[in-house]
């Protein structure tokens, strides 16, 4: 490798705190990724990483080398692409992770269609609800669907989604409309437990507020709550993308309506401080264009509305 390779490869090291990570994401051996970091430091004559047995961690130099080599290799980068970029047809591998409901139900005929279209694309898609870190993984980009990211998160807004309480016909008719969001707490509520706790948030006069709410059934995945709502099993607190196609059907109804839920962004998440591959800023470009100004699920509710 040359002294650029080793550079990379120290960063990639750096980034996921694990020799071993990075050796599977590139298919070389261990060993081999060990001896390239320590010829940088042999080279550079100051340690960049401090090992145990259980931990990876940052010298001050190391650190103070990590941002130095994030610069060069973004301005090197920028200028290669910089050059062919107006000529180059998308090419090469994209690892991504999607939200397993959001994922099947709107990505995965986006994702076929951009196959087709950009052909030298290999796509490598994990669906999961598991919030995953790029780095670790070794992934190029996640799709999170989120009120809030995370702090330094470097992310593009490609839609959003609002939440709405729905329930089955026949669970209303036995147990009666819940008026306001404290009479959540006389019903069955359905519960997700991918949420950091059992609240449902509402907007009451222009403020926040959270209701506490109760049930028996719980999950971790919001298809499996819609199909538990229309079964009459309690009431559902989902994302548009999810019970749009169901309440269009008339299979739920949606209540508590004079009660604003704050919107979710959904976000292309990308590793912070690296160049973006111009086959990965493709995808994004593409998905947003798809899905920031018309996204099917409100077509859905269009279609509810005029029937």
């Amino acid at each position: 490798m040359d002294r650029f390779d080793a550079m990379r490869l120290f960063v990639r090291v750096a980034e996921s705190g694990s020799f071993s990570a990075v050796a599977r994401q590139m298919n070389l051996a261990r060993s081999a990724v060990t001896r390239q970091v320590a010829g940088l430091e042999a080279l550079l004559g100051a340690r960049l990483l401090a090992r145990t047995t259980r931990r990876l961690s940052l010298t001050s130099a190391g650190a103070a080398y990590l941002e130095k080599c994030r610069v060069i290799l973004n301005l090197v980068e920028a200028a290669e692409t910089d050059l062919v970029e107006d000529r180059q047809i998308p090419r090469g591998p994209i690892r991504m992770s999607v939200p397993l409901s959001f994922g099947i139900r709107h990505l995965s005929p986006l994702l076929l269609e951009f196959a087709s279209l950009y052909p030298e694309v290999a796509l490598d898609t994990e669906y999961s609800d598991q919030r995953s870190n790029l780095f670790e993984a070794g992934l190029d980009l996640t799709i999170r669907i989120t009120r809030r990211l995370e702090p330094g998160d470097v992310a593009r807004r490609i839609s959003s989604s609002r939440m709405m309480v729905v329930a089955a016909p026949d669970y209303l008719a036995r147990h009666g409309k819940p008026r306001h969001p404290a009479d959540l707490v006389h019903h069955e509520c359905l519960g997700y437990t991918g949420a950091s706790t059992q609240k449902w948030d509402f907007i009451i006069d222009g403020q926040m507020q959270s209701f506490p709410v109760r049930g028996r059934l719980q999950a971790n995945n919001g298809d499996v709550l819609l199909f538990a709502a229309a079964s009459g099993f309690g009431i559902g607190y989902e994302p548009g993308f999810i019970c749009a196609d169901a309440l269009a059907a008339g299979q739920v109804r949606q209540i508590l309506a004079d009660f604003p839920i704050p919107e979710l962004g959904i976000y292309a998440v990308l590793p912070g401080n690296r160049l973006v591959p111009h086959r990965v800023r493709v995808l994004v470009d593409f998905l947003a264009a798809r899905l920031e100004v018309d996204p099917p699920w409100e077509a859905a509710k269009r279609r509810k509305t005029s029937a």
